[in-house]
């Protein structure tokens, strides 16, 4: 991991195409600007942990639902065979 200072303005190169450029510093926060070709994905970590939460989530639910669908039929074909 590199870490450097920067003020206000001043930027960093990644690669041959990415600046990330500090733009405010202000209190405890700093304002970055990121500068990438639209084929690469800049993303908040925060919410790429999330919606790799909700994918892993929606597997589960998935899995379970399916079985408690098979059970449900299981049910309605009892009860349609005493009918």
């Amino acid at each position: 991991m590199l870490v450097i200072t920067r003020r206000a303005s001043e930027s960093i190169i990644i690669g041959k195409d990415i600046e990330i450029i500090v733009s405010e510093v202000s209190g405890d926060k700093v304002k970055i600007c990121i500068d990438a070709p639209k084929d690469i994905p800049v993303m908040r970590k925060e919410l790429l942990e999330t919606k790799n939460l909700n994918i892993e989530a929606s597997h589960l639910a998935d899995d379970k639902s399916l079985e408690k669908f098979k059970s449900m039929a299981k049910v309605m074909k009892s009860i349609e065979n005493v009918e």
